[in-house]
């Protein structure tokens, strides 16, 4: 007998589901008649399929826990023996205390095979070149201790090639924190959809390569369990994504309003620079009188218009056709920042409230969010982890950067994009993205202001809250992929038109 070479890989689904939801998919499955048993055969032979494309010569070695991961387990091994790889099974805990499927296969290990079961312990690691860690699932609910624990240093130690059953032992599925220990998995294979434990630190830079196995799960399980997050790719957003119409013109593709700052000028530069890329049909900056001959000096495709007090600001946001406004950039963290906010909350336009203008509100945030929750327009708010500790009091370290989001969504009434490597777009119903294409190269100065005009050109053209701050988070990402090394903030908005037209052809 052979692996299974006919396994079918899901690359391209947006859904995340939590460790509850996807044992519900499981329960799902077998109400409509799929047994168990047969879902871990498959997944199983998922996992033997994966490392013998991976890693074809060696030997290995498969750890396996006391529940279904372990169960997974034992079908690896099982088939991997087959095929005359050499292989060695080591169980924490005792065959005879495994129940369900687990001790099933098990058996077939046991009985059928009639190979042995080692005791989990170090010493084992020396015999292996390479590792399946089978020990524990997704929601692992207490820290990792014991002879678990050393041989996962072990494996850390040694860099020993590992592939991860579901996620790497130790990670949860649901915060990608580490419960006291993980693997560094060069590998994990997962089933049916990925959970945000895959993308979300520092559970991610644990699993290595993500693939995603269909094990016979039907897909109808998914309108039952209707999950609430997401990977932000376009197929998120597509749908939503703006047009350019044939009889279209400036004023129709939406005019947007940047309030800069008397200091620090680039800010509102980039930012009204990355609004006229991401596609509004005019971008103006309301300038103090001071700051004015600097911002005029600049890309004569940015107007700039002179506003030296509030009730200037409030006219120049008050047009009609102002379709979009963004507050906090270079701003400022005064008192003037916190009225102009409140002015651009006041208006129908959709607002963008970054840097400053949420730093100004760290004492203030019922006066920011009352104004929120009295406007219908969209609201998006861009902190990053130090400016959402400030306005909302920090993130749970219980509960990850999904759940923190999602609350703070709630209690603002605004989408939240929480930024980071990780970065979480959140909205008030409950919907969440989290986005895994952001390079390295973005932990620049500027690149947020570059961020906050993305988002703020789609919201003017009409995208909704929720869907123009995740397709501009993922425009910020896939922009600054293109340039490569060496990226600096005014780089990754003249990558924008490549991206563009890659989204464009991909549509068809």
């Amino acid at each position: 007998m052979t692996t299974r070479s006919d396994t079918r890989w899901i690359e391209d689904s947006s859904e995340l589901l939590t460790v509850a939801e996807m044992y519900a998919a499981d329960a799902g499955a077998a109400a409509r008649g799929v047994p168990t048993l047969d879902l871990m055969e498959r997944a199983g032979a998922a996992i033997a399929e994966a490392l013998q494309a991976r890693w074809p010569d060696g030997r290995v070695l498969v750890l396996c826990g006391p529940g279904n991961n372990g169960g997974d387990g034992f079908v690896v091994a099982r088939l991997l023996h087959e095929t005359g790889r050499d292989v060695t099974l080591a169980l924490l805990g005792e065959t005879g205390r495994l129940a369900g499927d687990a001790a099933a296969n098990a058996e077939r290990w046991t009985g059928e095979l009639g190979q042995p079961v080692h005791s989990l312990g170090v010493g084992l690691l020396d015999a292996a070149d390479i590792v399946v860690d089978a020990l524990f699932g997704a929601g692992l609910a207490r820290s990792v201790e014991g002879v678990a624990r050393e041989v996962i240093d072990a494996i850390n130690e040694t860099g020993a090639p590992c592939l991860a059953v579901d996620v790497p032992s130790g990670v949860h599925g649901d915060t990608g924190a580490v419960m006291g220990a993980a693997p560094r998995a060069g590998l994990t294979v997962t089933f049916f959809r990925r959970k945000p434990g895959h993308l979300l630190y520092p559970g991610r830079g644990l699993c290595g390569d993500v693939r995603v196995a269909d094990i016979g799960i039907p897909e109808a399980v998914l309108d039952e369990i209707a999950p609430r997050q997401f990977h932000n790719q376009p197929d998120l957003w597509r749908d939503s994504f703006p047009a350019l119409a044939a009889d279209g013109h400036k004023y129709s593709r939406g005019h947007a309003v940047v309030a800069g700052g008397a200091d620090l000028t680039g800010a509102a530069r980039l930012a009204s620079h990355a609004a006229l890329r991401a596609g509004a049909g005019l971008v103006s900056i309301a300038s103090p009188t001071a700051a004015v001959a600097t911002y005029r000096a600049g890309r004569p495709s940015i107007m700039v218009r002179e506003t030296p007090d509030l009730s200037a600001f409030a006219d120049a946001i008050g047009d009609p056709r102002v379709r979009g406004v963004l507050v906090g950039p270079g701003n400022g963290v005064t008192a003037d920042t916190r009225e102009r906010t409140l002015a651009a909350l006041k208006t129908d336009a959709a607002c963008v409230i970054d840097a400053d203008a949420i730093t100004a509100f760290a004492d203030e945030g019922d006066a920011l969010f009352a104004a929120v929750r009295a406007r219908t327009a969209a609201t998006v708010l861009t902190p990053h982890s130090g400016e959402f500790d400030r306005l909302f009091g920090g993130e749970s370290s219980v509960s990850g950067r999904l759940d923190s989001a999602r609350d703070a969504a709630a209690q603002a009434g605004a989408v939240v994009v929480l930024k980071g490597a990780d970065t979480v777009i959140a909205a008030p119903d409950g919907r969440a993205a989290i986005n895994d294409n952001a390079p390295p190269t973005l932990a620049t100065a500027g690149s947020g202001d570059v961020l906050a005009g993305f988002i703020l050109g789609l919201l003017t053209q009409g995208m909704p809250g929720f869907e123009g701050a995740s397709a501009g988070v993922w425009l910020h990402g896939a922009a600054a992929a293109v340039f490569g090394p060496g990226l600096i903030a005014d780089d990754i908005a003249d990558q924008l038109p490549a991206v563009l037209r890659a989204l464009g052809d991909e549509a068809g």
